[in-house]
C-alpha cells in the first residue's frame, strides 16, 4: 500500500514537540548561567561596594554594630579631608595622589615613546640572534620588584635618586618598557608589511611609512598596552616605598597605606581614599575603552 509523504510526516506527531523542549531546555540553562553569573558578580563586587558605602558613611556608622548596609547618613567628610588638611591648604594624600599621576602618566608615556618603534623593529628587521633578545628582555620582568629592591637602592643611593620623582619614573619605565615590546611585537606582527613597502615604492622612507600607515593602525594595542602600563605604574607599592621617604615625592599607594597604623584608623577616610585612587585608571581605561577591546582582540584571528 502506497503512502504519500503528507501522510508519512503527519504520521509523527512526536515530531512536533522536540524544537519546544529543546527551547525549554536552553532557556532554563541560560537562566541557570545568569543566576550564576550574578550570584559571581555580586559576591566580586561585594568589596568594592562595601568600599564605595564606608567612603560616604559618618565615622559612627561606620563601627556600628551591626554593619548598616543602607540606613546610615550620608556624607562626604571623607572626600574633603582627601583634599584637605586639618590646618587649611592641600592634604598630603593630595600631594601624594598628584605625584602618582606625574610618575605614573610619565613613565608610561616613556614606555610607550621607546616600546613601540623597539617591538616594530624587532618585527620587521633581521636581528641577530633576535630571540635570544627578546627572552633576555623579557627576562628582566621575571623576577618581582622585591627581588631587585635592594641593589636598586643601593644604586639609587650613589646617583642621589633615592627620595626623588626621577628615581620613580626611571625604574617604573624600565619595567615596562620590556612588556610594552613583547606586547606590541604581537600587535606589530598582525599589520602587513606590505602597507610599508608600498608606501616606500611611492617615495616615502622607512619611518614616514611606519609613521603614517603602520602608527595608525597600531593605535589600539597602543591603547591596550598603556592601559596595563599605567596600571603598574599606578599601583606599585615596593619601589615606592623604599626609594621615597618625604611626603612631598611619597606616591598614593604607600600613603594610604600609612593611614593604616597606630591605635585608632579612620577606615572612612581610608575608603575615601581608595575610591580617588581607584577612579583616573577606571576614567582612562574608559576613554580609550574602544581601542582597549579592539586592542585585546587583535591578533584572535589569524590570517
Amino acid at each position: 500500500m502506497a503512502v504519500s509523504v503528507d501522510e508519512a510526516v503527519s504520521a509523527g506527531p512526536g515530531r512536533d514537540h522536540t524544537p519546544s523542549r529543546r527551547r525549554r531546555g536552553g532557556r532554563g540553562r541560560s537562566v541557570l548561567e545568569v543566576a550564576l553569573l550574578t550570584v559571581l558578580a555580586v559576591v566580586m563586587l561585594f568589596p568594592v561596594l562595601w568600599m564605595i558605602e564606608t567612603s560616604i558613611k559618618e565615622n559612627r556608622d561606620v563601627y556600628a554594630i551591626p554593619a548598616k548596609f543602607f540606613d546610615f547618613k550620608v556624607t562626604l567628610d571623607h572626600f574633603k579631608d582627601v583634599f584637605a588638611g586639618s590646618g587649611g591648604g592641600r592634604s598630603a594624600l593630595s600631594v601624594s595622589f598628584l605625584n602618582s599621576v606625574v610618575v605614573a602618566g610619565v613613565s608610561t608615556a616613556l614606555a610607550t615613546v621607546l616600546g613601540v618603534p623597539a617591538a616594530w623593529a624587532y618585527s620587521r628587521f633581521s636581528v641577530k640572534a633576535k630571540k635570544d633578545q627578546l627572552f633576555f628582555i623579557l627576562s628582566t620582568r621575571f623576577m618581582p620588584p622585591v627581588v631587585v629592591v635592594i641593589p636598586i637602592f643601593l644604586m639609587y643611593r650613589q646617583l642621589g635618586l633615592i627620595d626623588n620623582k626621577l628615581g620613580l619614573i626611571l625604574i617604573y619605565t624600565a619595567f615596562n618598557v620590556p612588556f610594552t615590546i613583547w606586547m606590541m611585537k604581537g600587535f606589530v606582527d598582525e599589520v602587513p608589511a606590505e602597507y610599508e613597502d608600498a608606501a616606500m615604492l611611492d617615495g616615502y622612507t622607512r619611518l614616514q611609512a611606519f609613521w603614517k600607515f603602520t602608527l595608525p593602525l597600531l593605535l589600539p594595542g597602543i591603547a591596550a598596552t598603556a592601559v596595563f602600563a599605567l596600571i603598574f605604574s599606578w599601583n606599585e607599592f615596593v619601589f615606592a616605598i623604599f626609594l621615597t621617604s618625604s611626603d612631598s615625592v611619597r606616591t598614593a599607594p604607600p600613603a594610604i597605606a600609612g593611614l593604616i597604623g597606630g591605635t585608632t584608623i579612620d577606615w572612612g577616610l581610608v575608603a575615601a581614599a581608595s575610591v580617588v585612587f581607584a577612579l583616573p585608571v577606571l576614567v582612562f581605561a574608559y576613554l580609550v575603552r574602544k581601542h582597549l577591546v579592539a586592542g585585546v582582540t587583535l591578533g584572535a584571528v589569524r590570517r
